[in-house]
């Protein structure tokens, strides 16, 4: 079978995660991992290659551009910083590799305009790495909210997600610094919570948005502050839409739909508790996606599996490339998000509605 040949562009500990998802997918390799390091690099294969083996071993590069430049890559994974992220998505797409970037994927709607058109113009696929968008759960979702019946026209949707990682994250991870994730919970966390809401709404935009920065991490020698607490609304002509994300509370992320006629709950619309066969709740009742039963003694929640919606990604992102035509809604979907992300935290800082005209 054909495999694509992913090249990772750092060594984040993200990465590592999706190195299982990557070896699953059946159609995607790791074909090589870079760093400034390649001493790094090397450890950062080993490390990955001992419970998830390639059968040719990545080759570990020392610059970012050596990777961008390779002839034995086709498409590059990028975990770096979102400060960092628009110069290499547009060096990638100028050396003809195809993208997933993660969220958010740069400073502004305009930066994630300018990748777009410069992956679109190269003829390579761009995609930010959600991955609940890639869940056996979403198109089943997507039938109730759209039967007339279960929910109704809805009226509200309301979201969490959160987690509290402990006081030495604010001094040391680069999401507390606000030069490298100038957004910080509302860009790694909100943007869920944006997703499901627009998808919810047909990729419809608000009409207008509001903001509530409630707490940012110390401005440090060196370091600029971000937010650490922040919730928002979204307002469209029948539905109103709140969301809350923060690294100050215990870990929750889920989503209710409320709708004329009854509700809908995904408790763990981010990542499933279970998922070998994520659910949700309608009504009351309980809806299960038929899958692959967890294995005896394997964790329901781990992700990388066959059939997990991380593997789900990459190997779609694959069968996309190798399809020959470009997904145009991918980024669309990335575009979007990226809008109400940015009027969402222009109103947390000016303490202004945004208006957004719904389009």
């Amino acid at each position: 079978m054909k495999k694509l040949r992913i090249g990772f562009l750092s060594t984040s500990g993200i990465g590592k995660r999706n190195w299982k998802a990557v070896h699953s997918s059946g159609n995607c390799v790791i074909s090589a991992v870079a760093s400034r390091d390649v001493a790094k690099s090397r450890a950062y294969i080993q490390e990955c290659q001992k419970e998830n083996a390639f059968e040719t071993l990545p080759k570990a590069m020392g610059s970012y551009d050596e990777l961008i430049k390779s002839s034995n890559v086709d498409a590059i994974y990028i975990p770096l910083p979102t400060g960092l992220r628009r110069d290499f998505v547009l060096r990638a797409a100028a050396a003809g590799k195809h993208v997933i970037c993660e969220k958010p994927c740069a400073n502004s709607a305009a930066e994630v305009g300018e990748m777009i058109a410069a992956c679109e113009k190269n003829g390579v696929q761009f995609m930010d790495g959600v991955m609940f968008m890639h869940s056996p759960r979403l198109p089943r979702v997507r039938e109730i909210l759209d039967d007339g019946k279960s929910i109704g026209p809805m009226r509200r949707i309301t979201s969490a997600f959160s987690f509290y990682p402990g006081e030495e994250f604010f001094n040391n991870n680069i999401r507390a610094d606000g030069a490298l994730e100038p957004t910080g919970c509302l860009g790694d966390l909100g943007w869920y919570c944006i997703r499901f809401a627009l998808w919810a709404m047909n990729w419809q935009l608000p009409r207008t948005v509001t903001g509530r920065l409630s707490k940012s991490s110390k401005t440090l020698p060196g370091r600029l502050g971000s937010p650490i607490e922040f919730a928002a609304g979204m307002q469209y002509d029948d539905v109103s839409v709140e969301f809350y994300s923060t690294f100050l509370a215990a870990k929750q992320q889920w989503v209710h739909v409320s709708g004329q006629n009854g509700w809908l709950l995904v408790p763990d619309f981010v990542h499933a508790y279970n998922s070998y066969e994520p659910a949700f709740e309608v009504n009351e009742k309980i809806v299960r996606i038929a899958g692959t039963p967890c294995p005896e003694g394997a964790d329901p929640i781990g992700q990388g599996h066959p059939t997990a919606q991380d593997t789900r990604m990459f190997r779609n992102f694959a069968e996309q490339v190798f399809s020959g035509k470009l997904n145009k809604d991918w980024p669309m979907w990335a575009f979007k998000t990226q809008q109400v992300l940015d009027a969402c935290f222009e109103a947390g800082k000016t303490n202004k509605m945004v208006t957004m005209h719904g389009t």
